[in-house]
């Protein structure tokens, strides 16, 4: 069996512990790294430079990109946690440079939710961290201890999920987004901002710390700053708060980005907490 694997490479660069079980039929990319004890299924694909600790287990229809780091007892790749998945062949497809923790867990998709299960480049995902079948994950979000995302989720790029949240099925979150630990996010949390919350998320202002570590500029940033007053703090119908943003932020393309987001909100979003609460609430990022 072992022997059989590595010829899978195209150099003889494949380290696979005596102690693994490797398909040979499983796709192993030149300088990959096997660990004791680990199970590689028949339709698994592991890109140059990936590295399985030990005890992981990968299997289904699952392609994993080039310099992954997945640590001991990690499974990916797993049937979907959903009683209408039949055994269709759906995918997990974890691009390049992406960590995974002690102990996390990735489901493959099911077909009447597109499919795949996707994690973007440059994604770190801590010990206990849980994605769901169909879930889309962007690039570079940080998802800390046993945070977890039910079905259909899809995050944004540079979110920032607290430890021990969970995130309820088909919520979206924006990008740049910060949510606090221990959160219950149940509606939709808008581009560049903070959410947090025990029983139900509310929305905490801006995500501005995080936004200047990103790099965005003073008026960007006070530009989002007004938007949010004026969309969730301003007294005023959604709709017609919506369209004095749109009218007020004209080539502020990051304020359109959040009004798009707002209007294209299926299961609503997070209410803001009331004037001068933010800073008293240190949890939400």
């Amino acid at each position: 069996m072992i022997s059989q694997t590595l010829t899978l490479s195209t150099e003889d660069s494949v380290q696979i512990h005596p102690t693994a079980i490797v398909h040979p039929k499983a796709q192993i990319g030149d300088d990959v790294a096997i660990g004791p004890y680990s199970l590689i299924g028949e339709h698994v694909r592991i890109g140059r430079g990936t590295q399985l600790m030990s005890h992981v287990n990968v299997e289904g229809w699952t392609d994993i990109g080039e310099r992954c780091q997945i640590y001991p007892f990690a499974s990916i790749g797993t049937a979907p946690q959903h009683l209408q998945y039949k055994g269709e062949p759906t995918r997990v497809v974890i691009e390049h440079d992406a960590i995974l923790r002690e102990y996390v867990t990735v489901n493959r998709g099911t077909v009447f939710g597109g499919g795949v299960t996707s994690i973007g480049p440059h994604n770190f995902l801590m010990a206990y961290v849980h994605v769901a079948h169909d879930c889309v994950l962007g690039a570079h979000i940080i998802m800390a201890n046993a945070a977890t995302l039910a079905g259909h989720i899809t995050v944004g790029d540079h979110a920032i999920i607290g430890g021990l949240s969970g995130i309820h099925q088909y919520v979206q979150i924006g990008s740049h987004v910060m949510i606090g630990g221990c959160s219950a996010v149940g509606r939709d949390v808008p581009p560049f901002m903070r959410a947090a919350g025990g029983y139900r998320a509310h929305l905490y202002g801006l995500n501005s710390i995080g936004l200047k570590r990103q790099g965005f500029t003073h008026e960007r940033i006070s530009a989002l700053k007004q938007a949010y007053e004026l969309l969730f703090r301003s007294g005023l119908m959604m709709v017609d708060a919506i369209k004095r943003t749109r009218d007020e932020f004209k080539g502020q393309p990051d304020v359109q980005q959040v009004v798009d987001f707002v209007e294209g909100t299926k299961r609503g979003i997070c209410r803001s907490v009331g004037v001068g609460q933010e800073e008293d609430e240190s949890a939400a990022g």
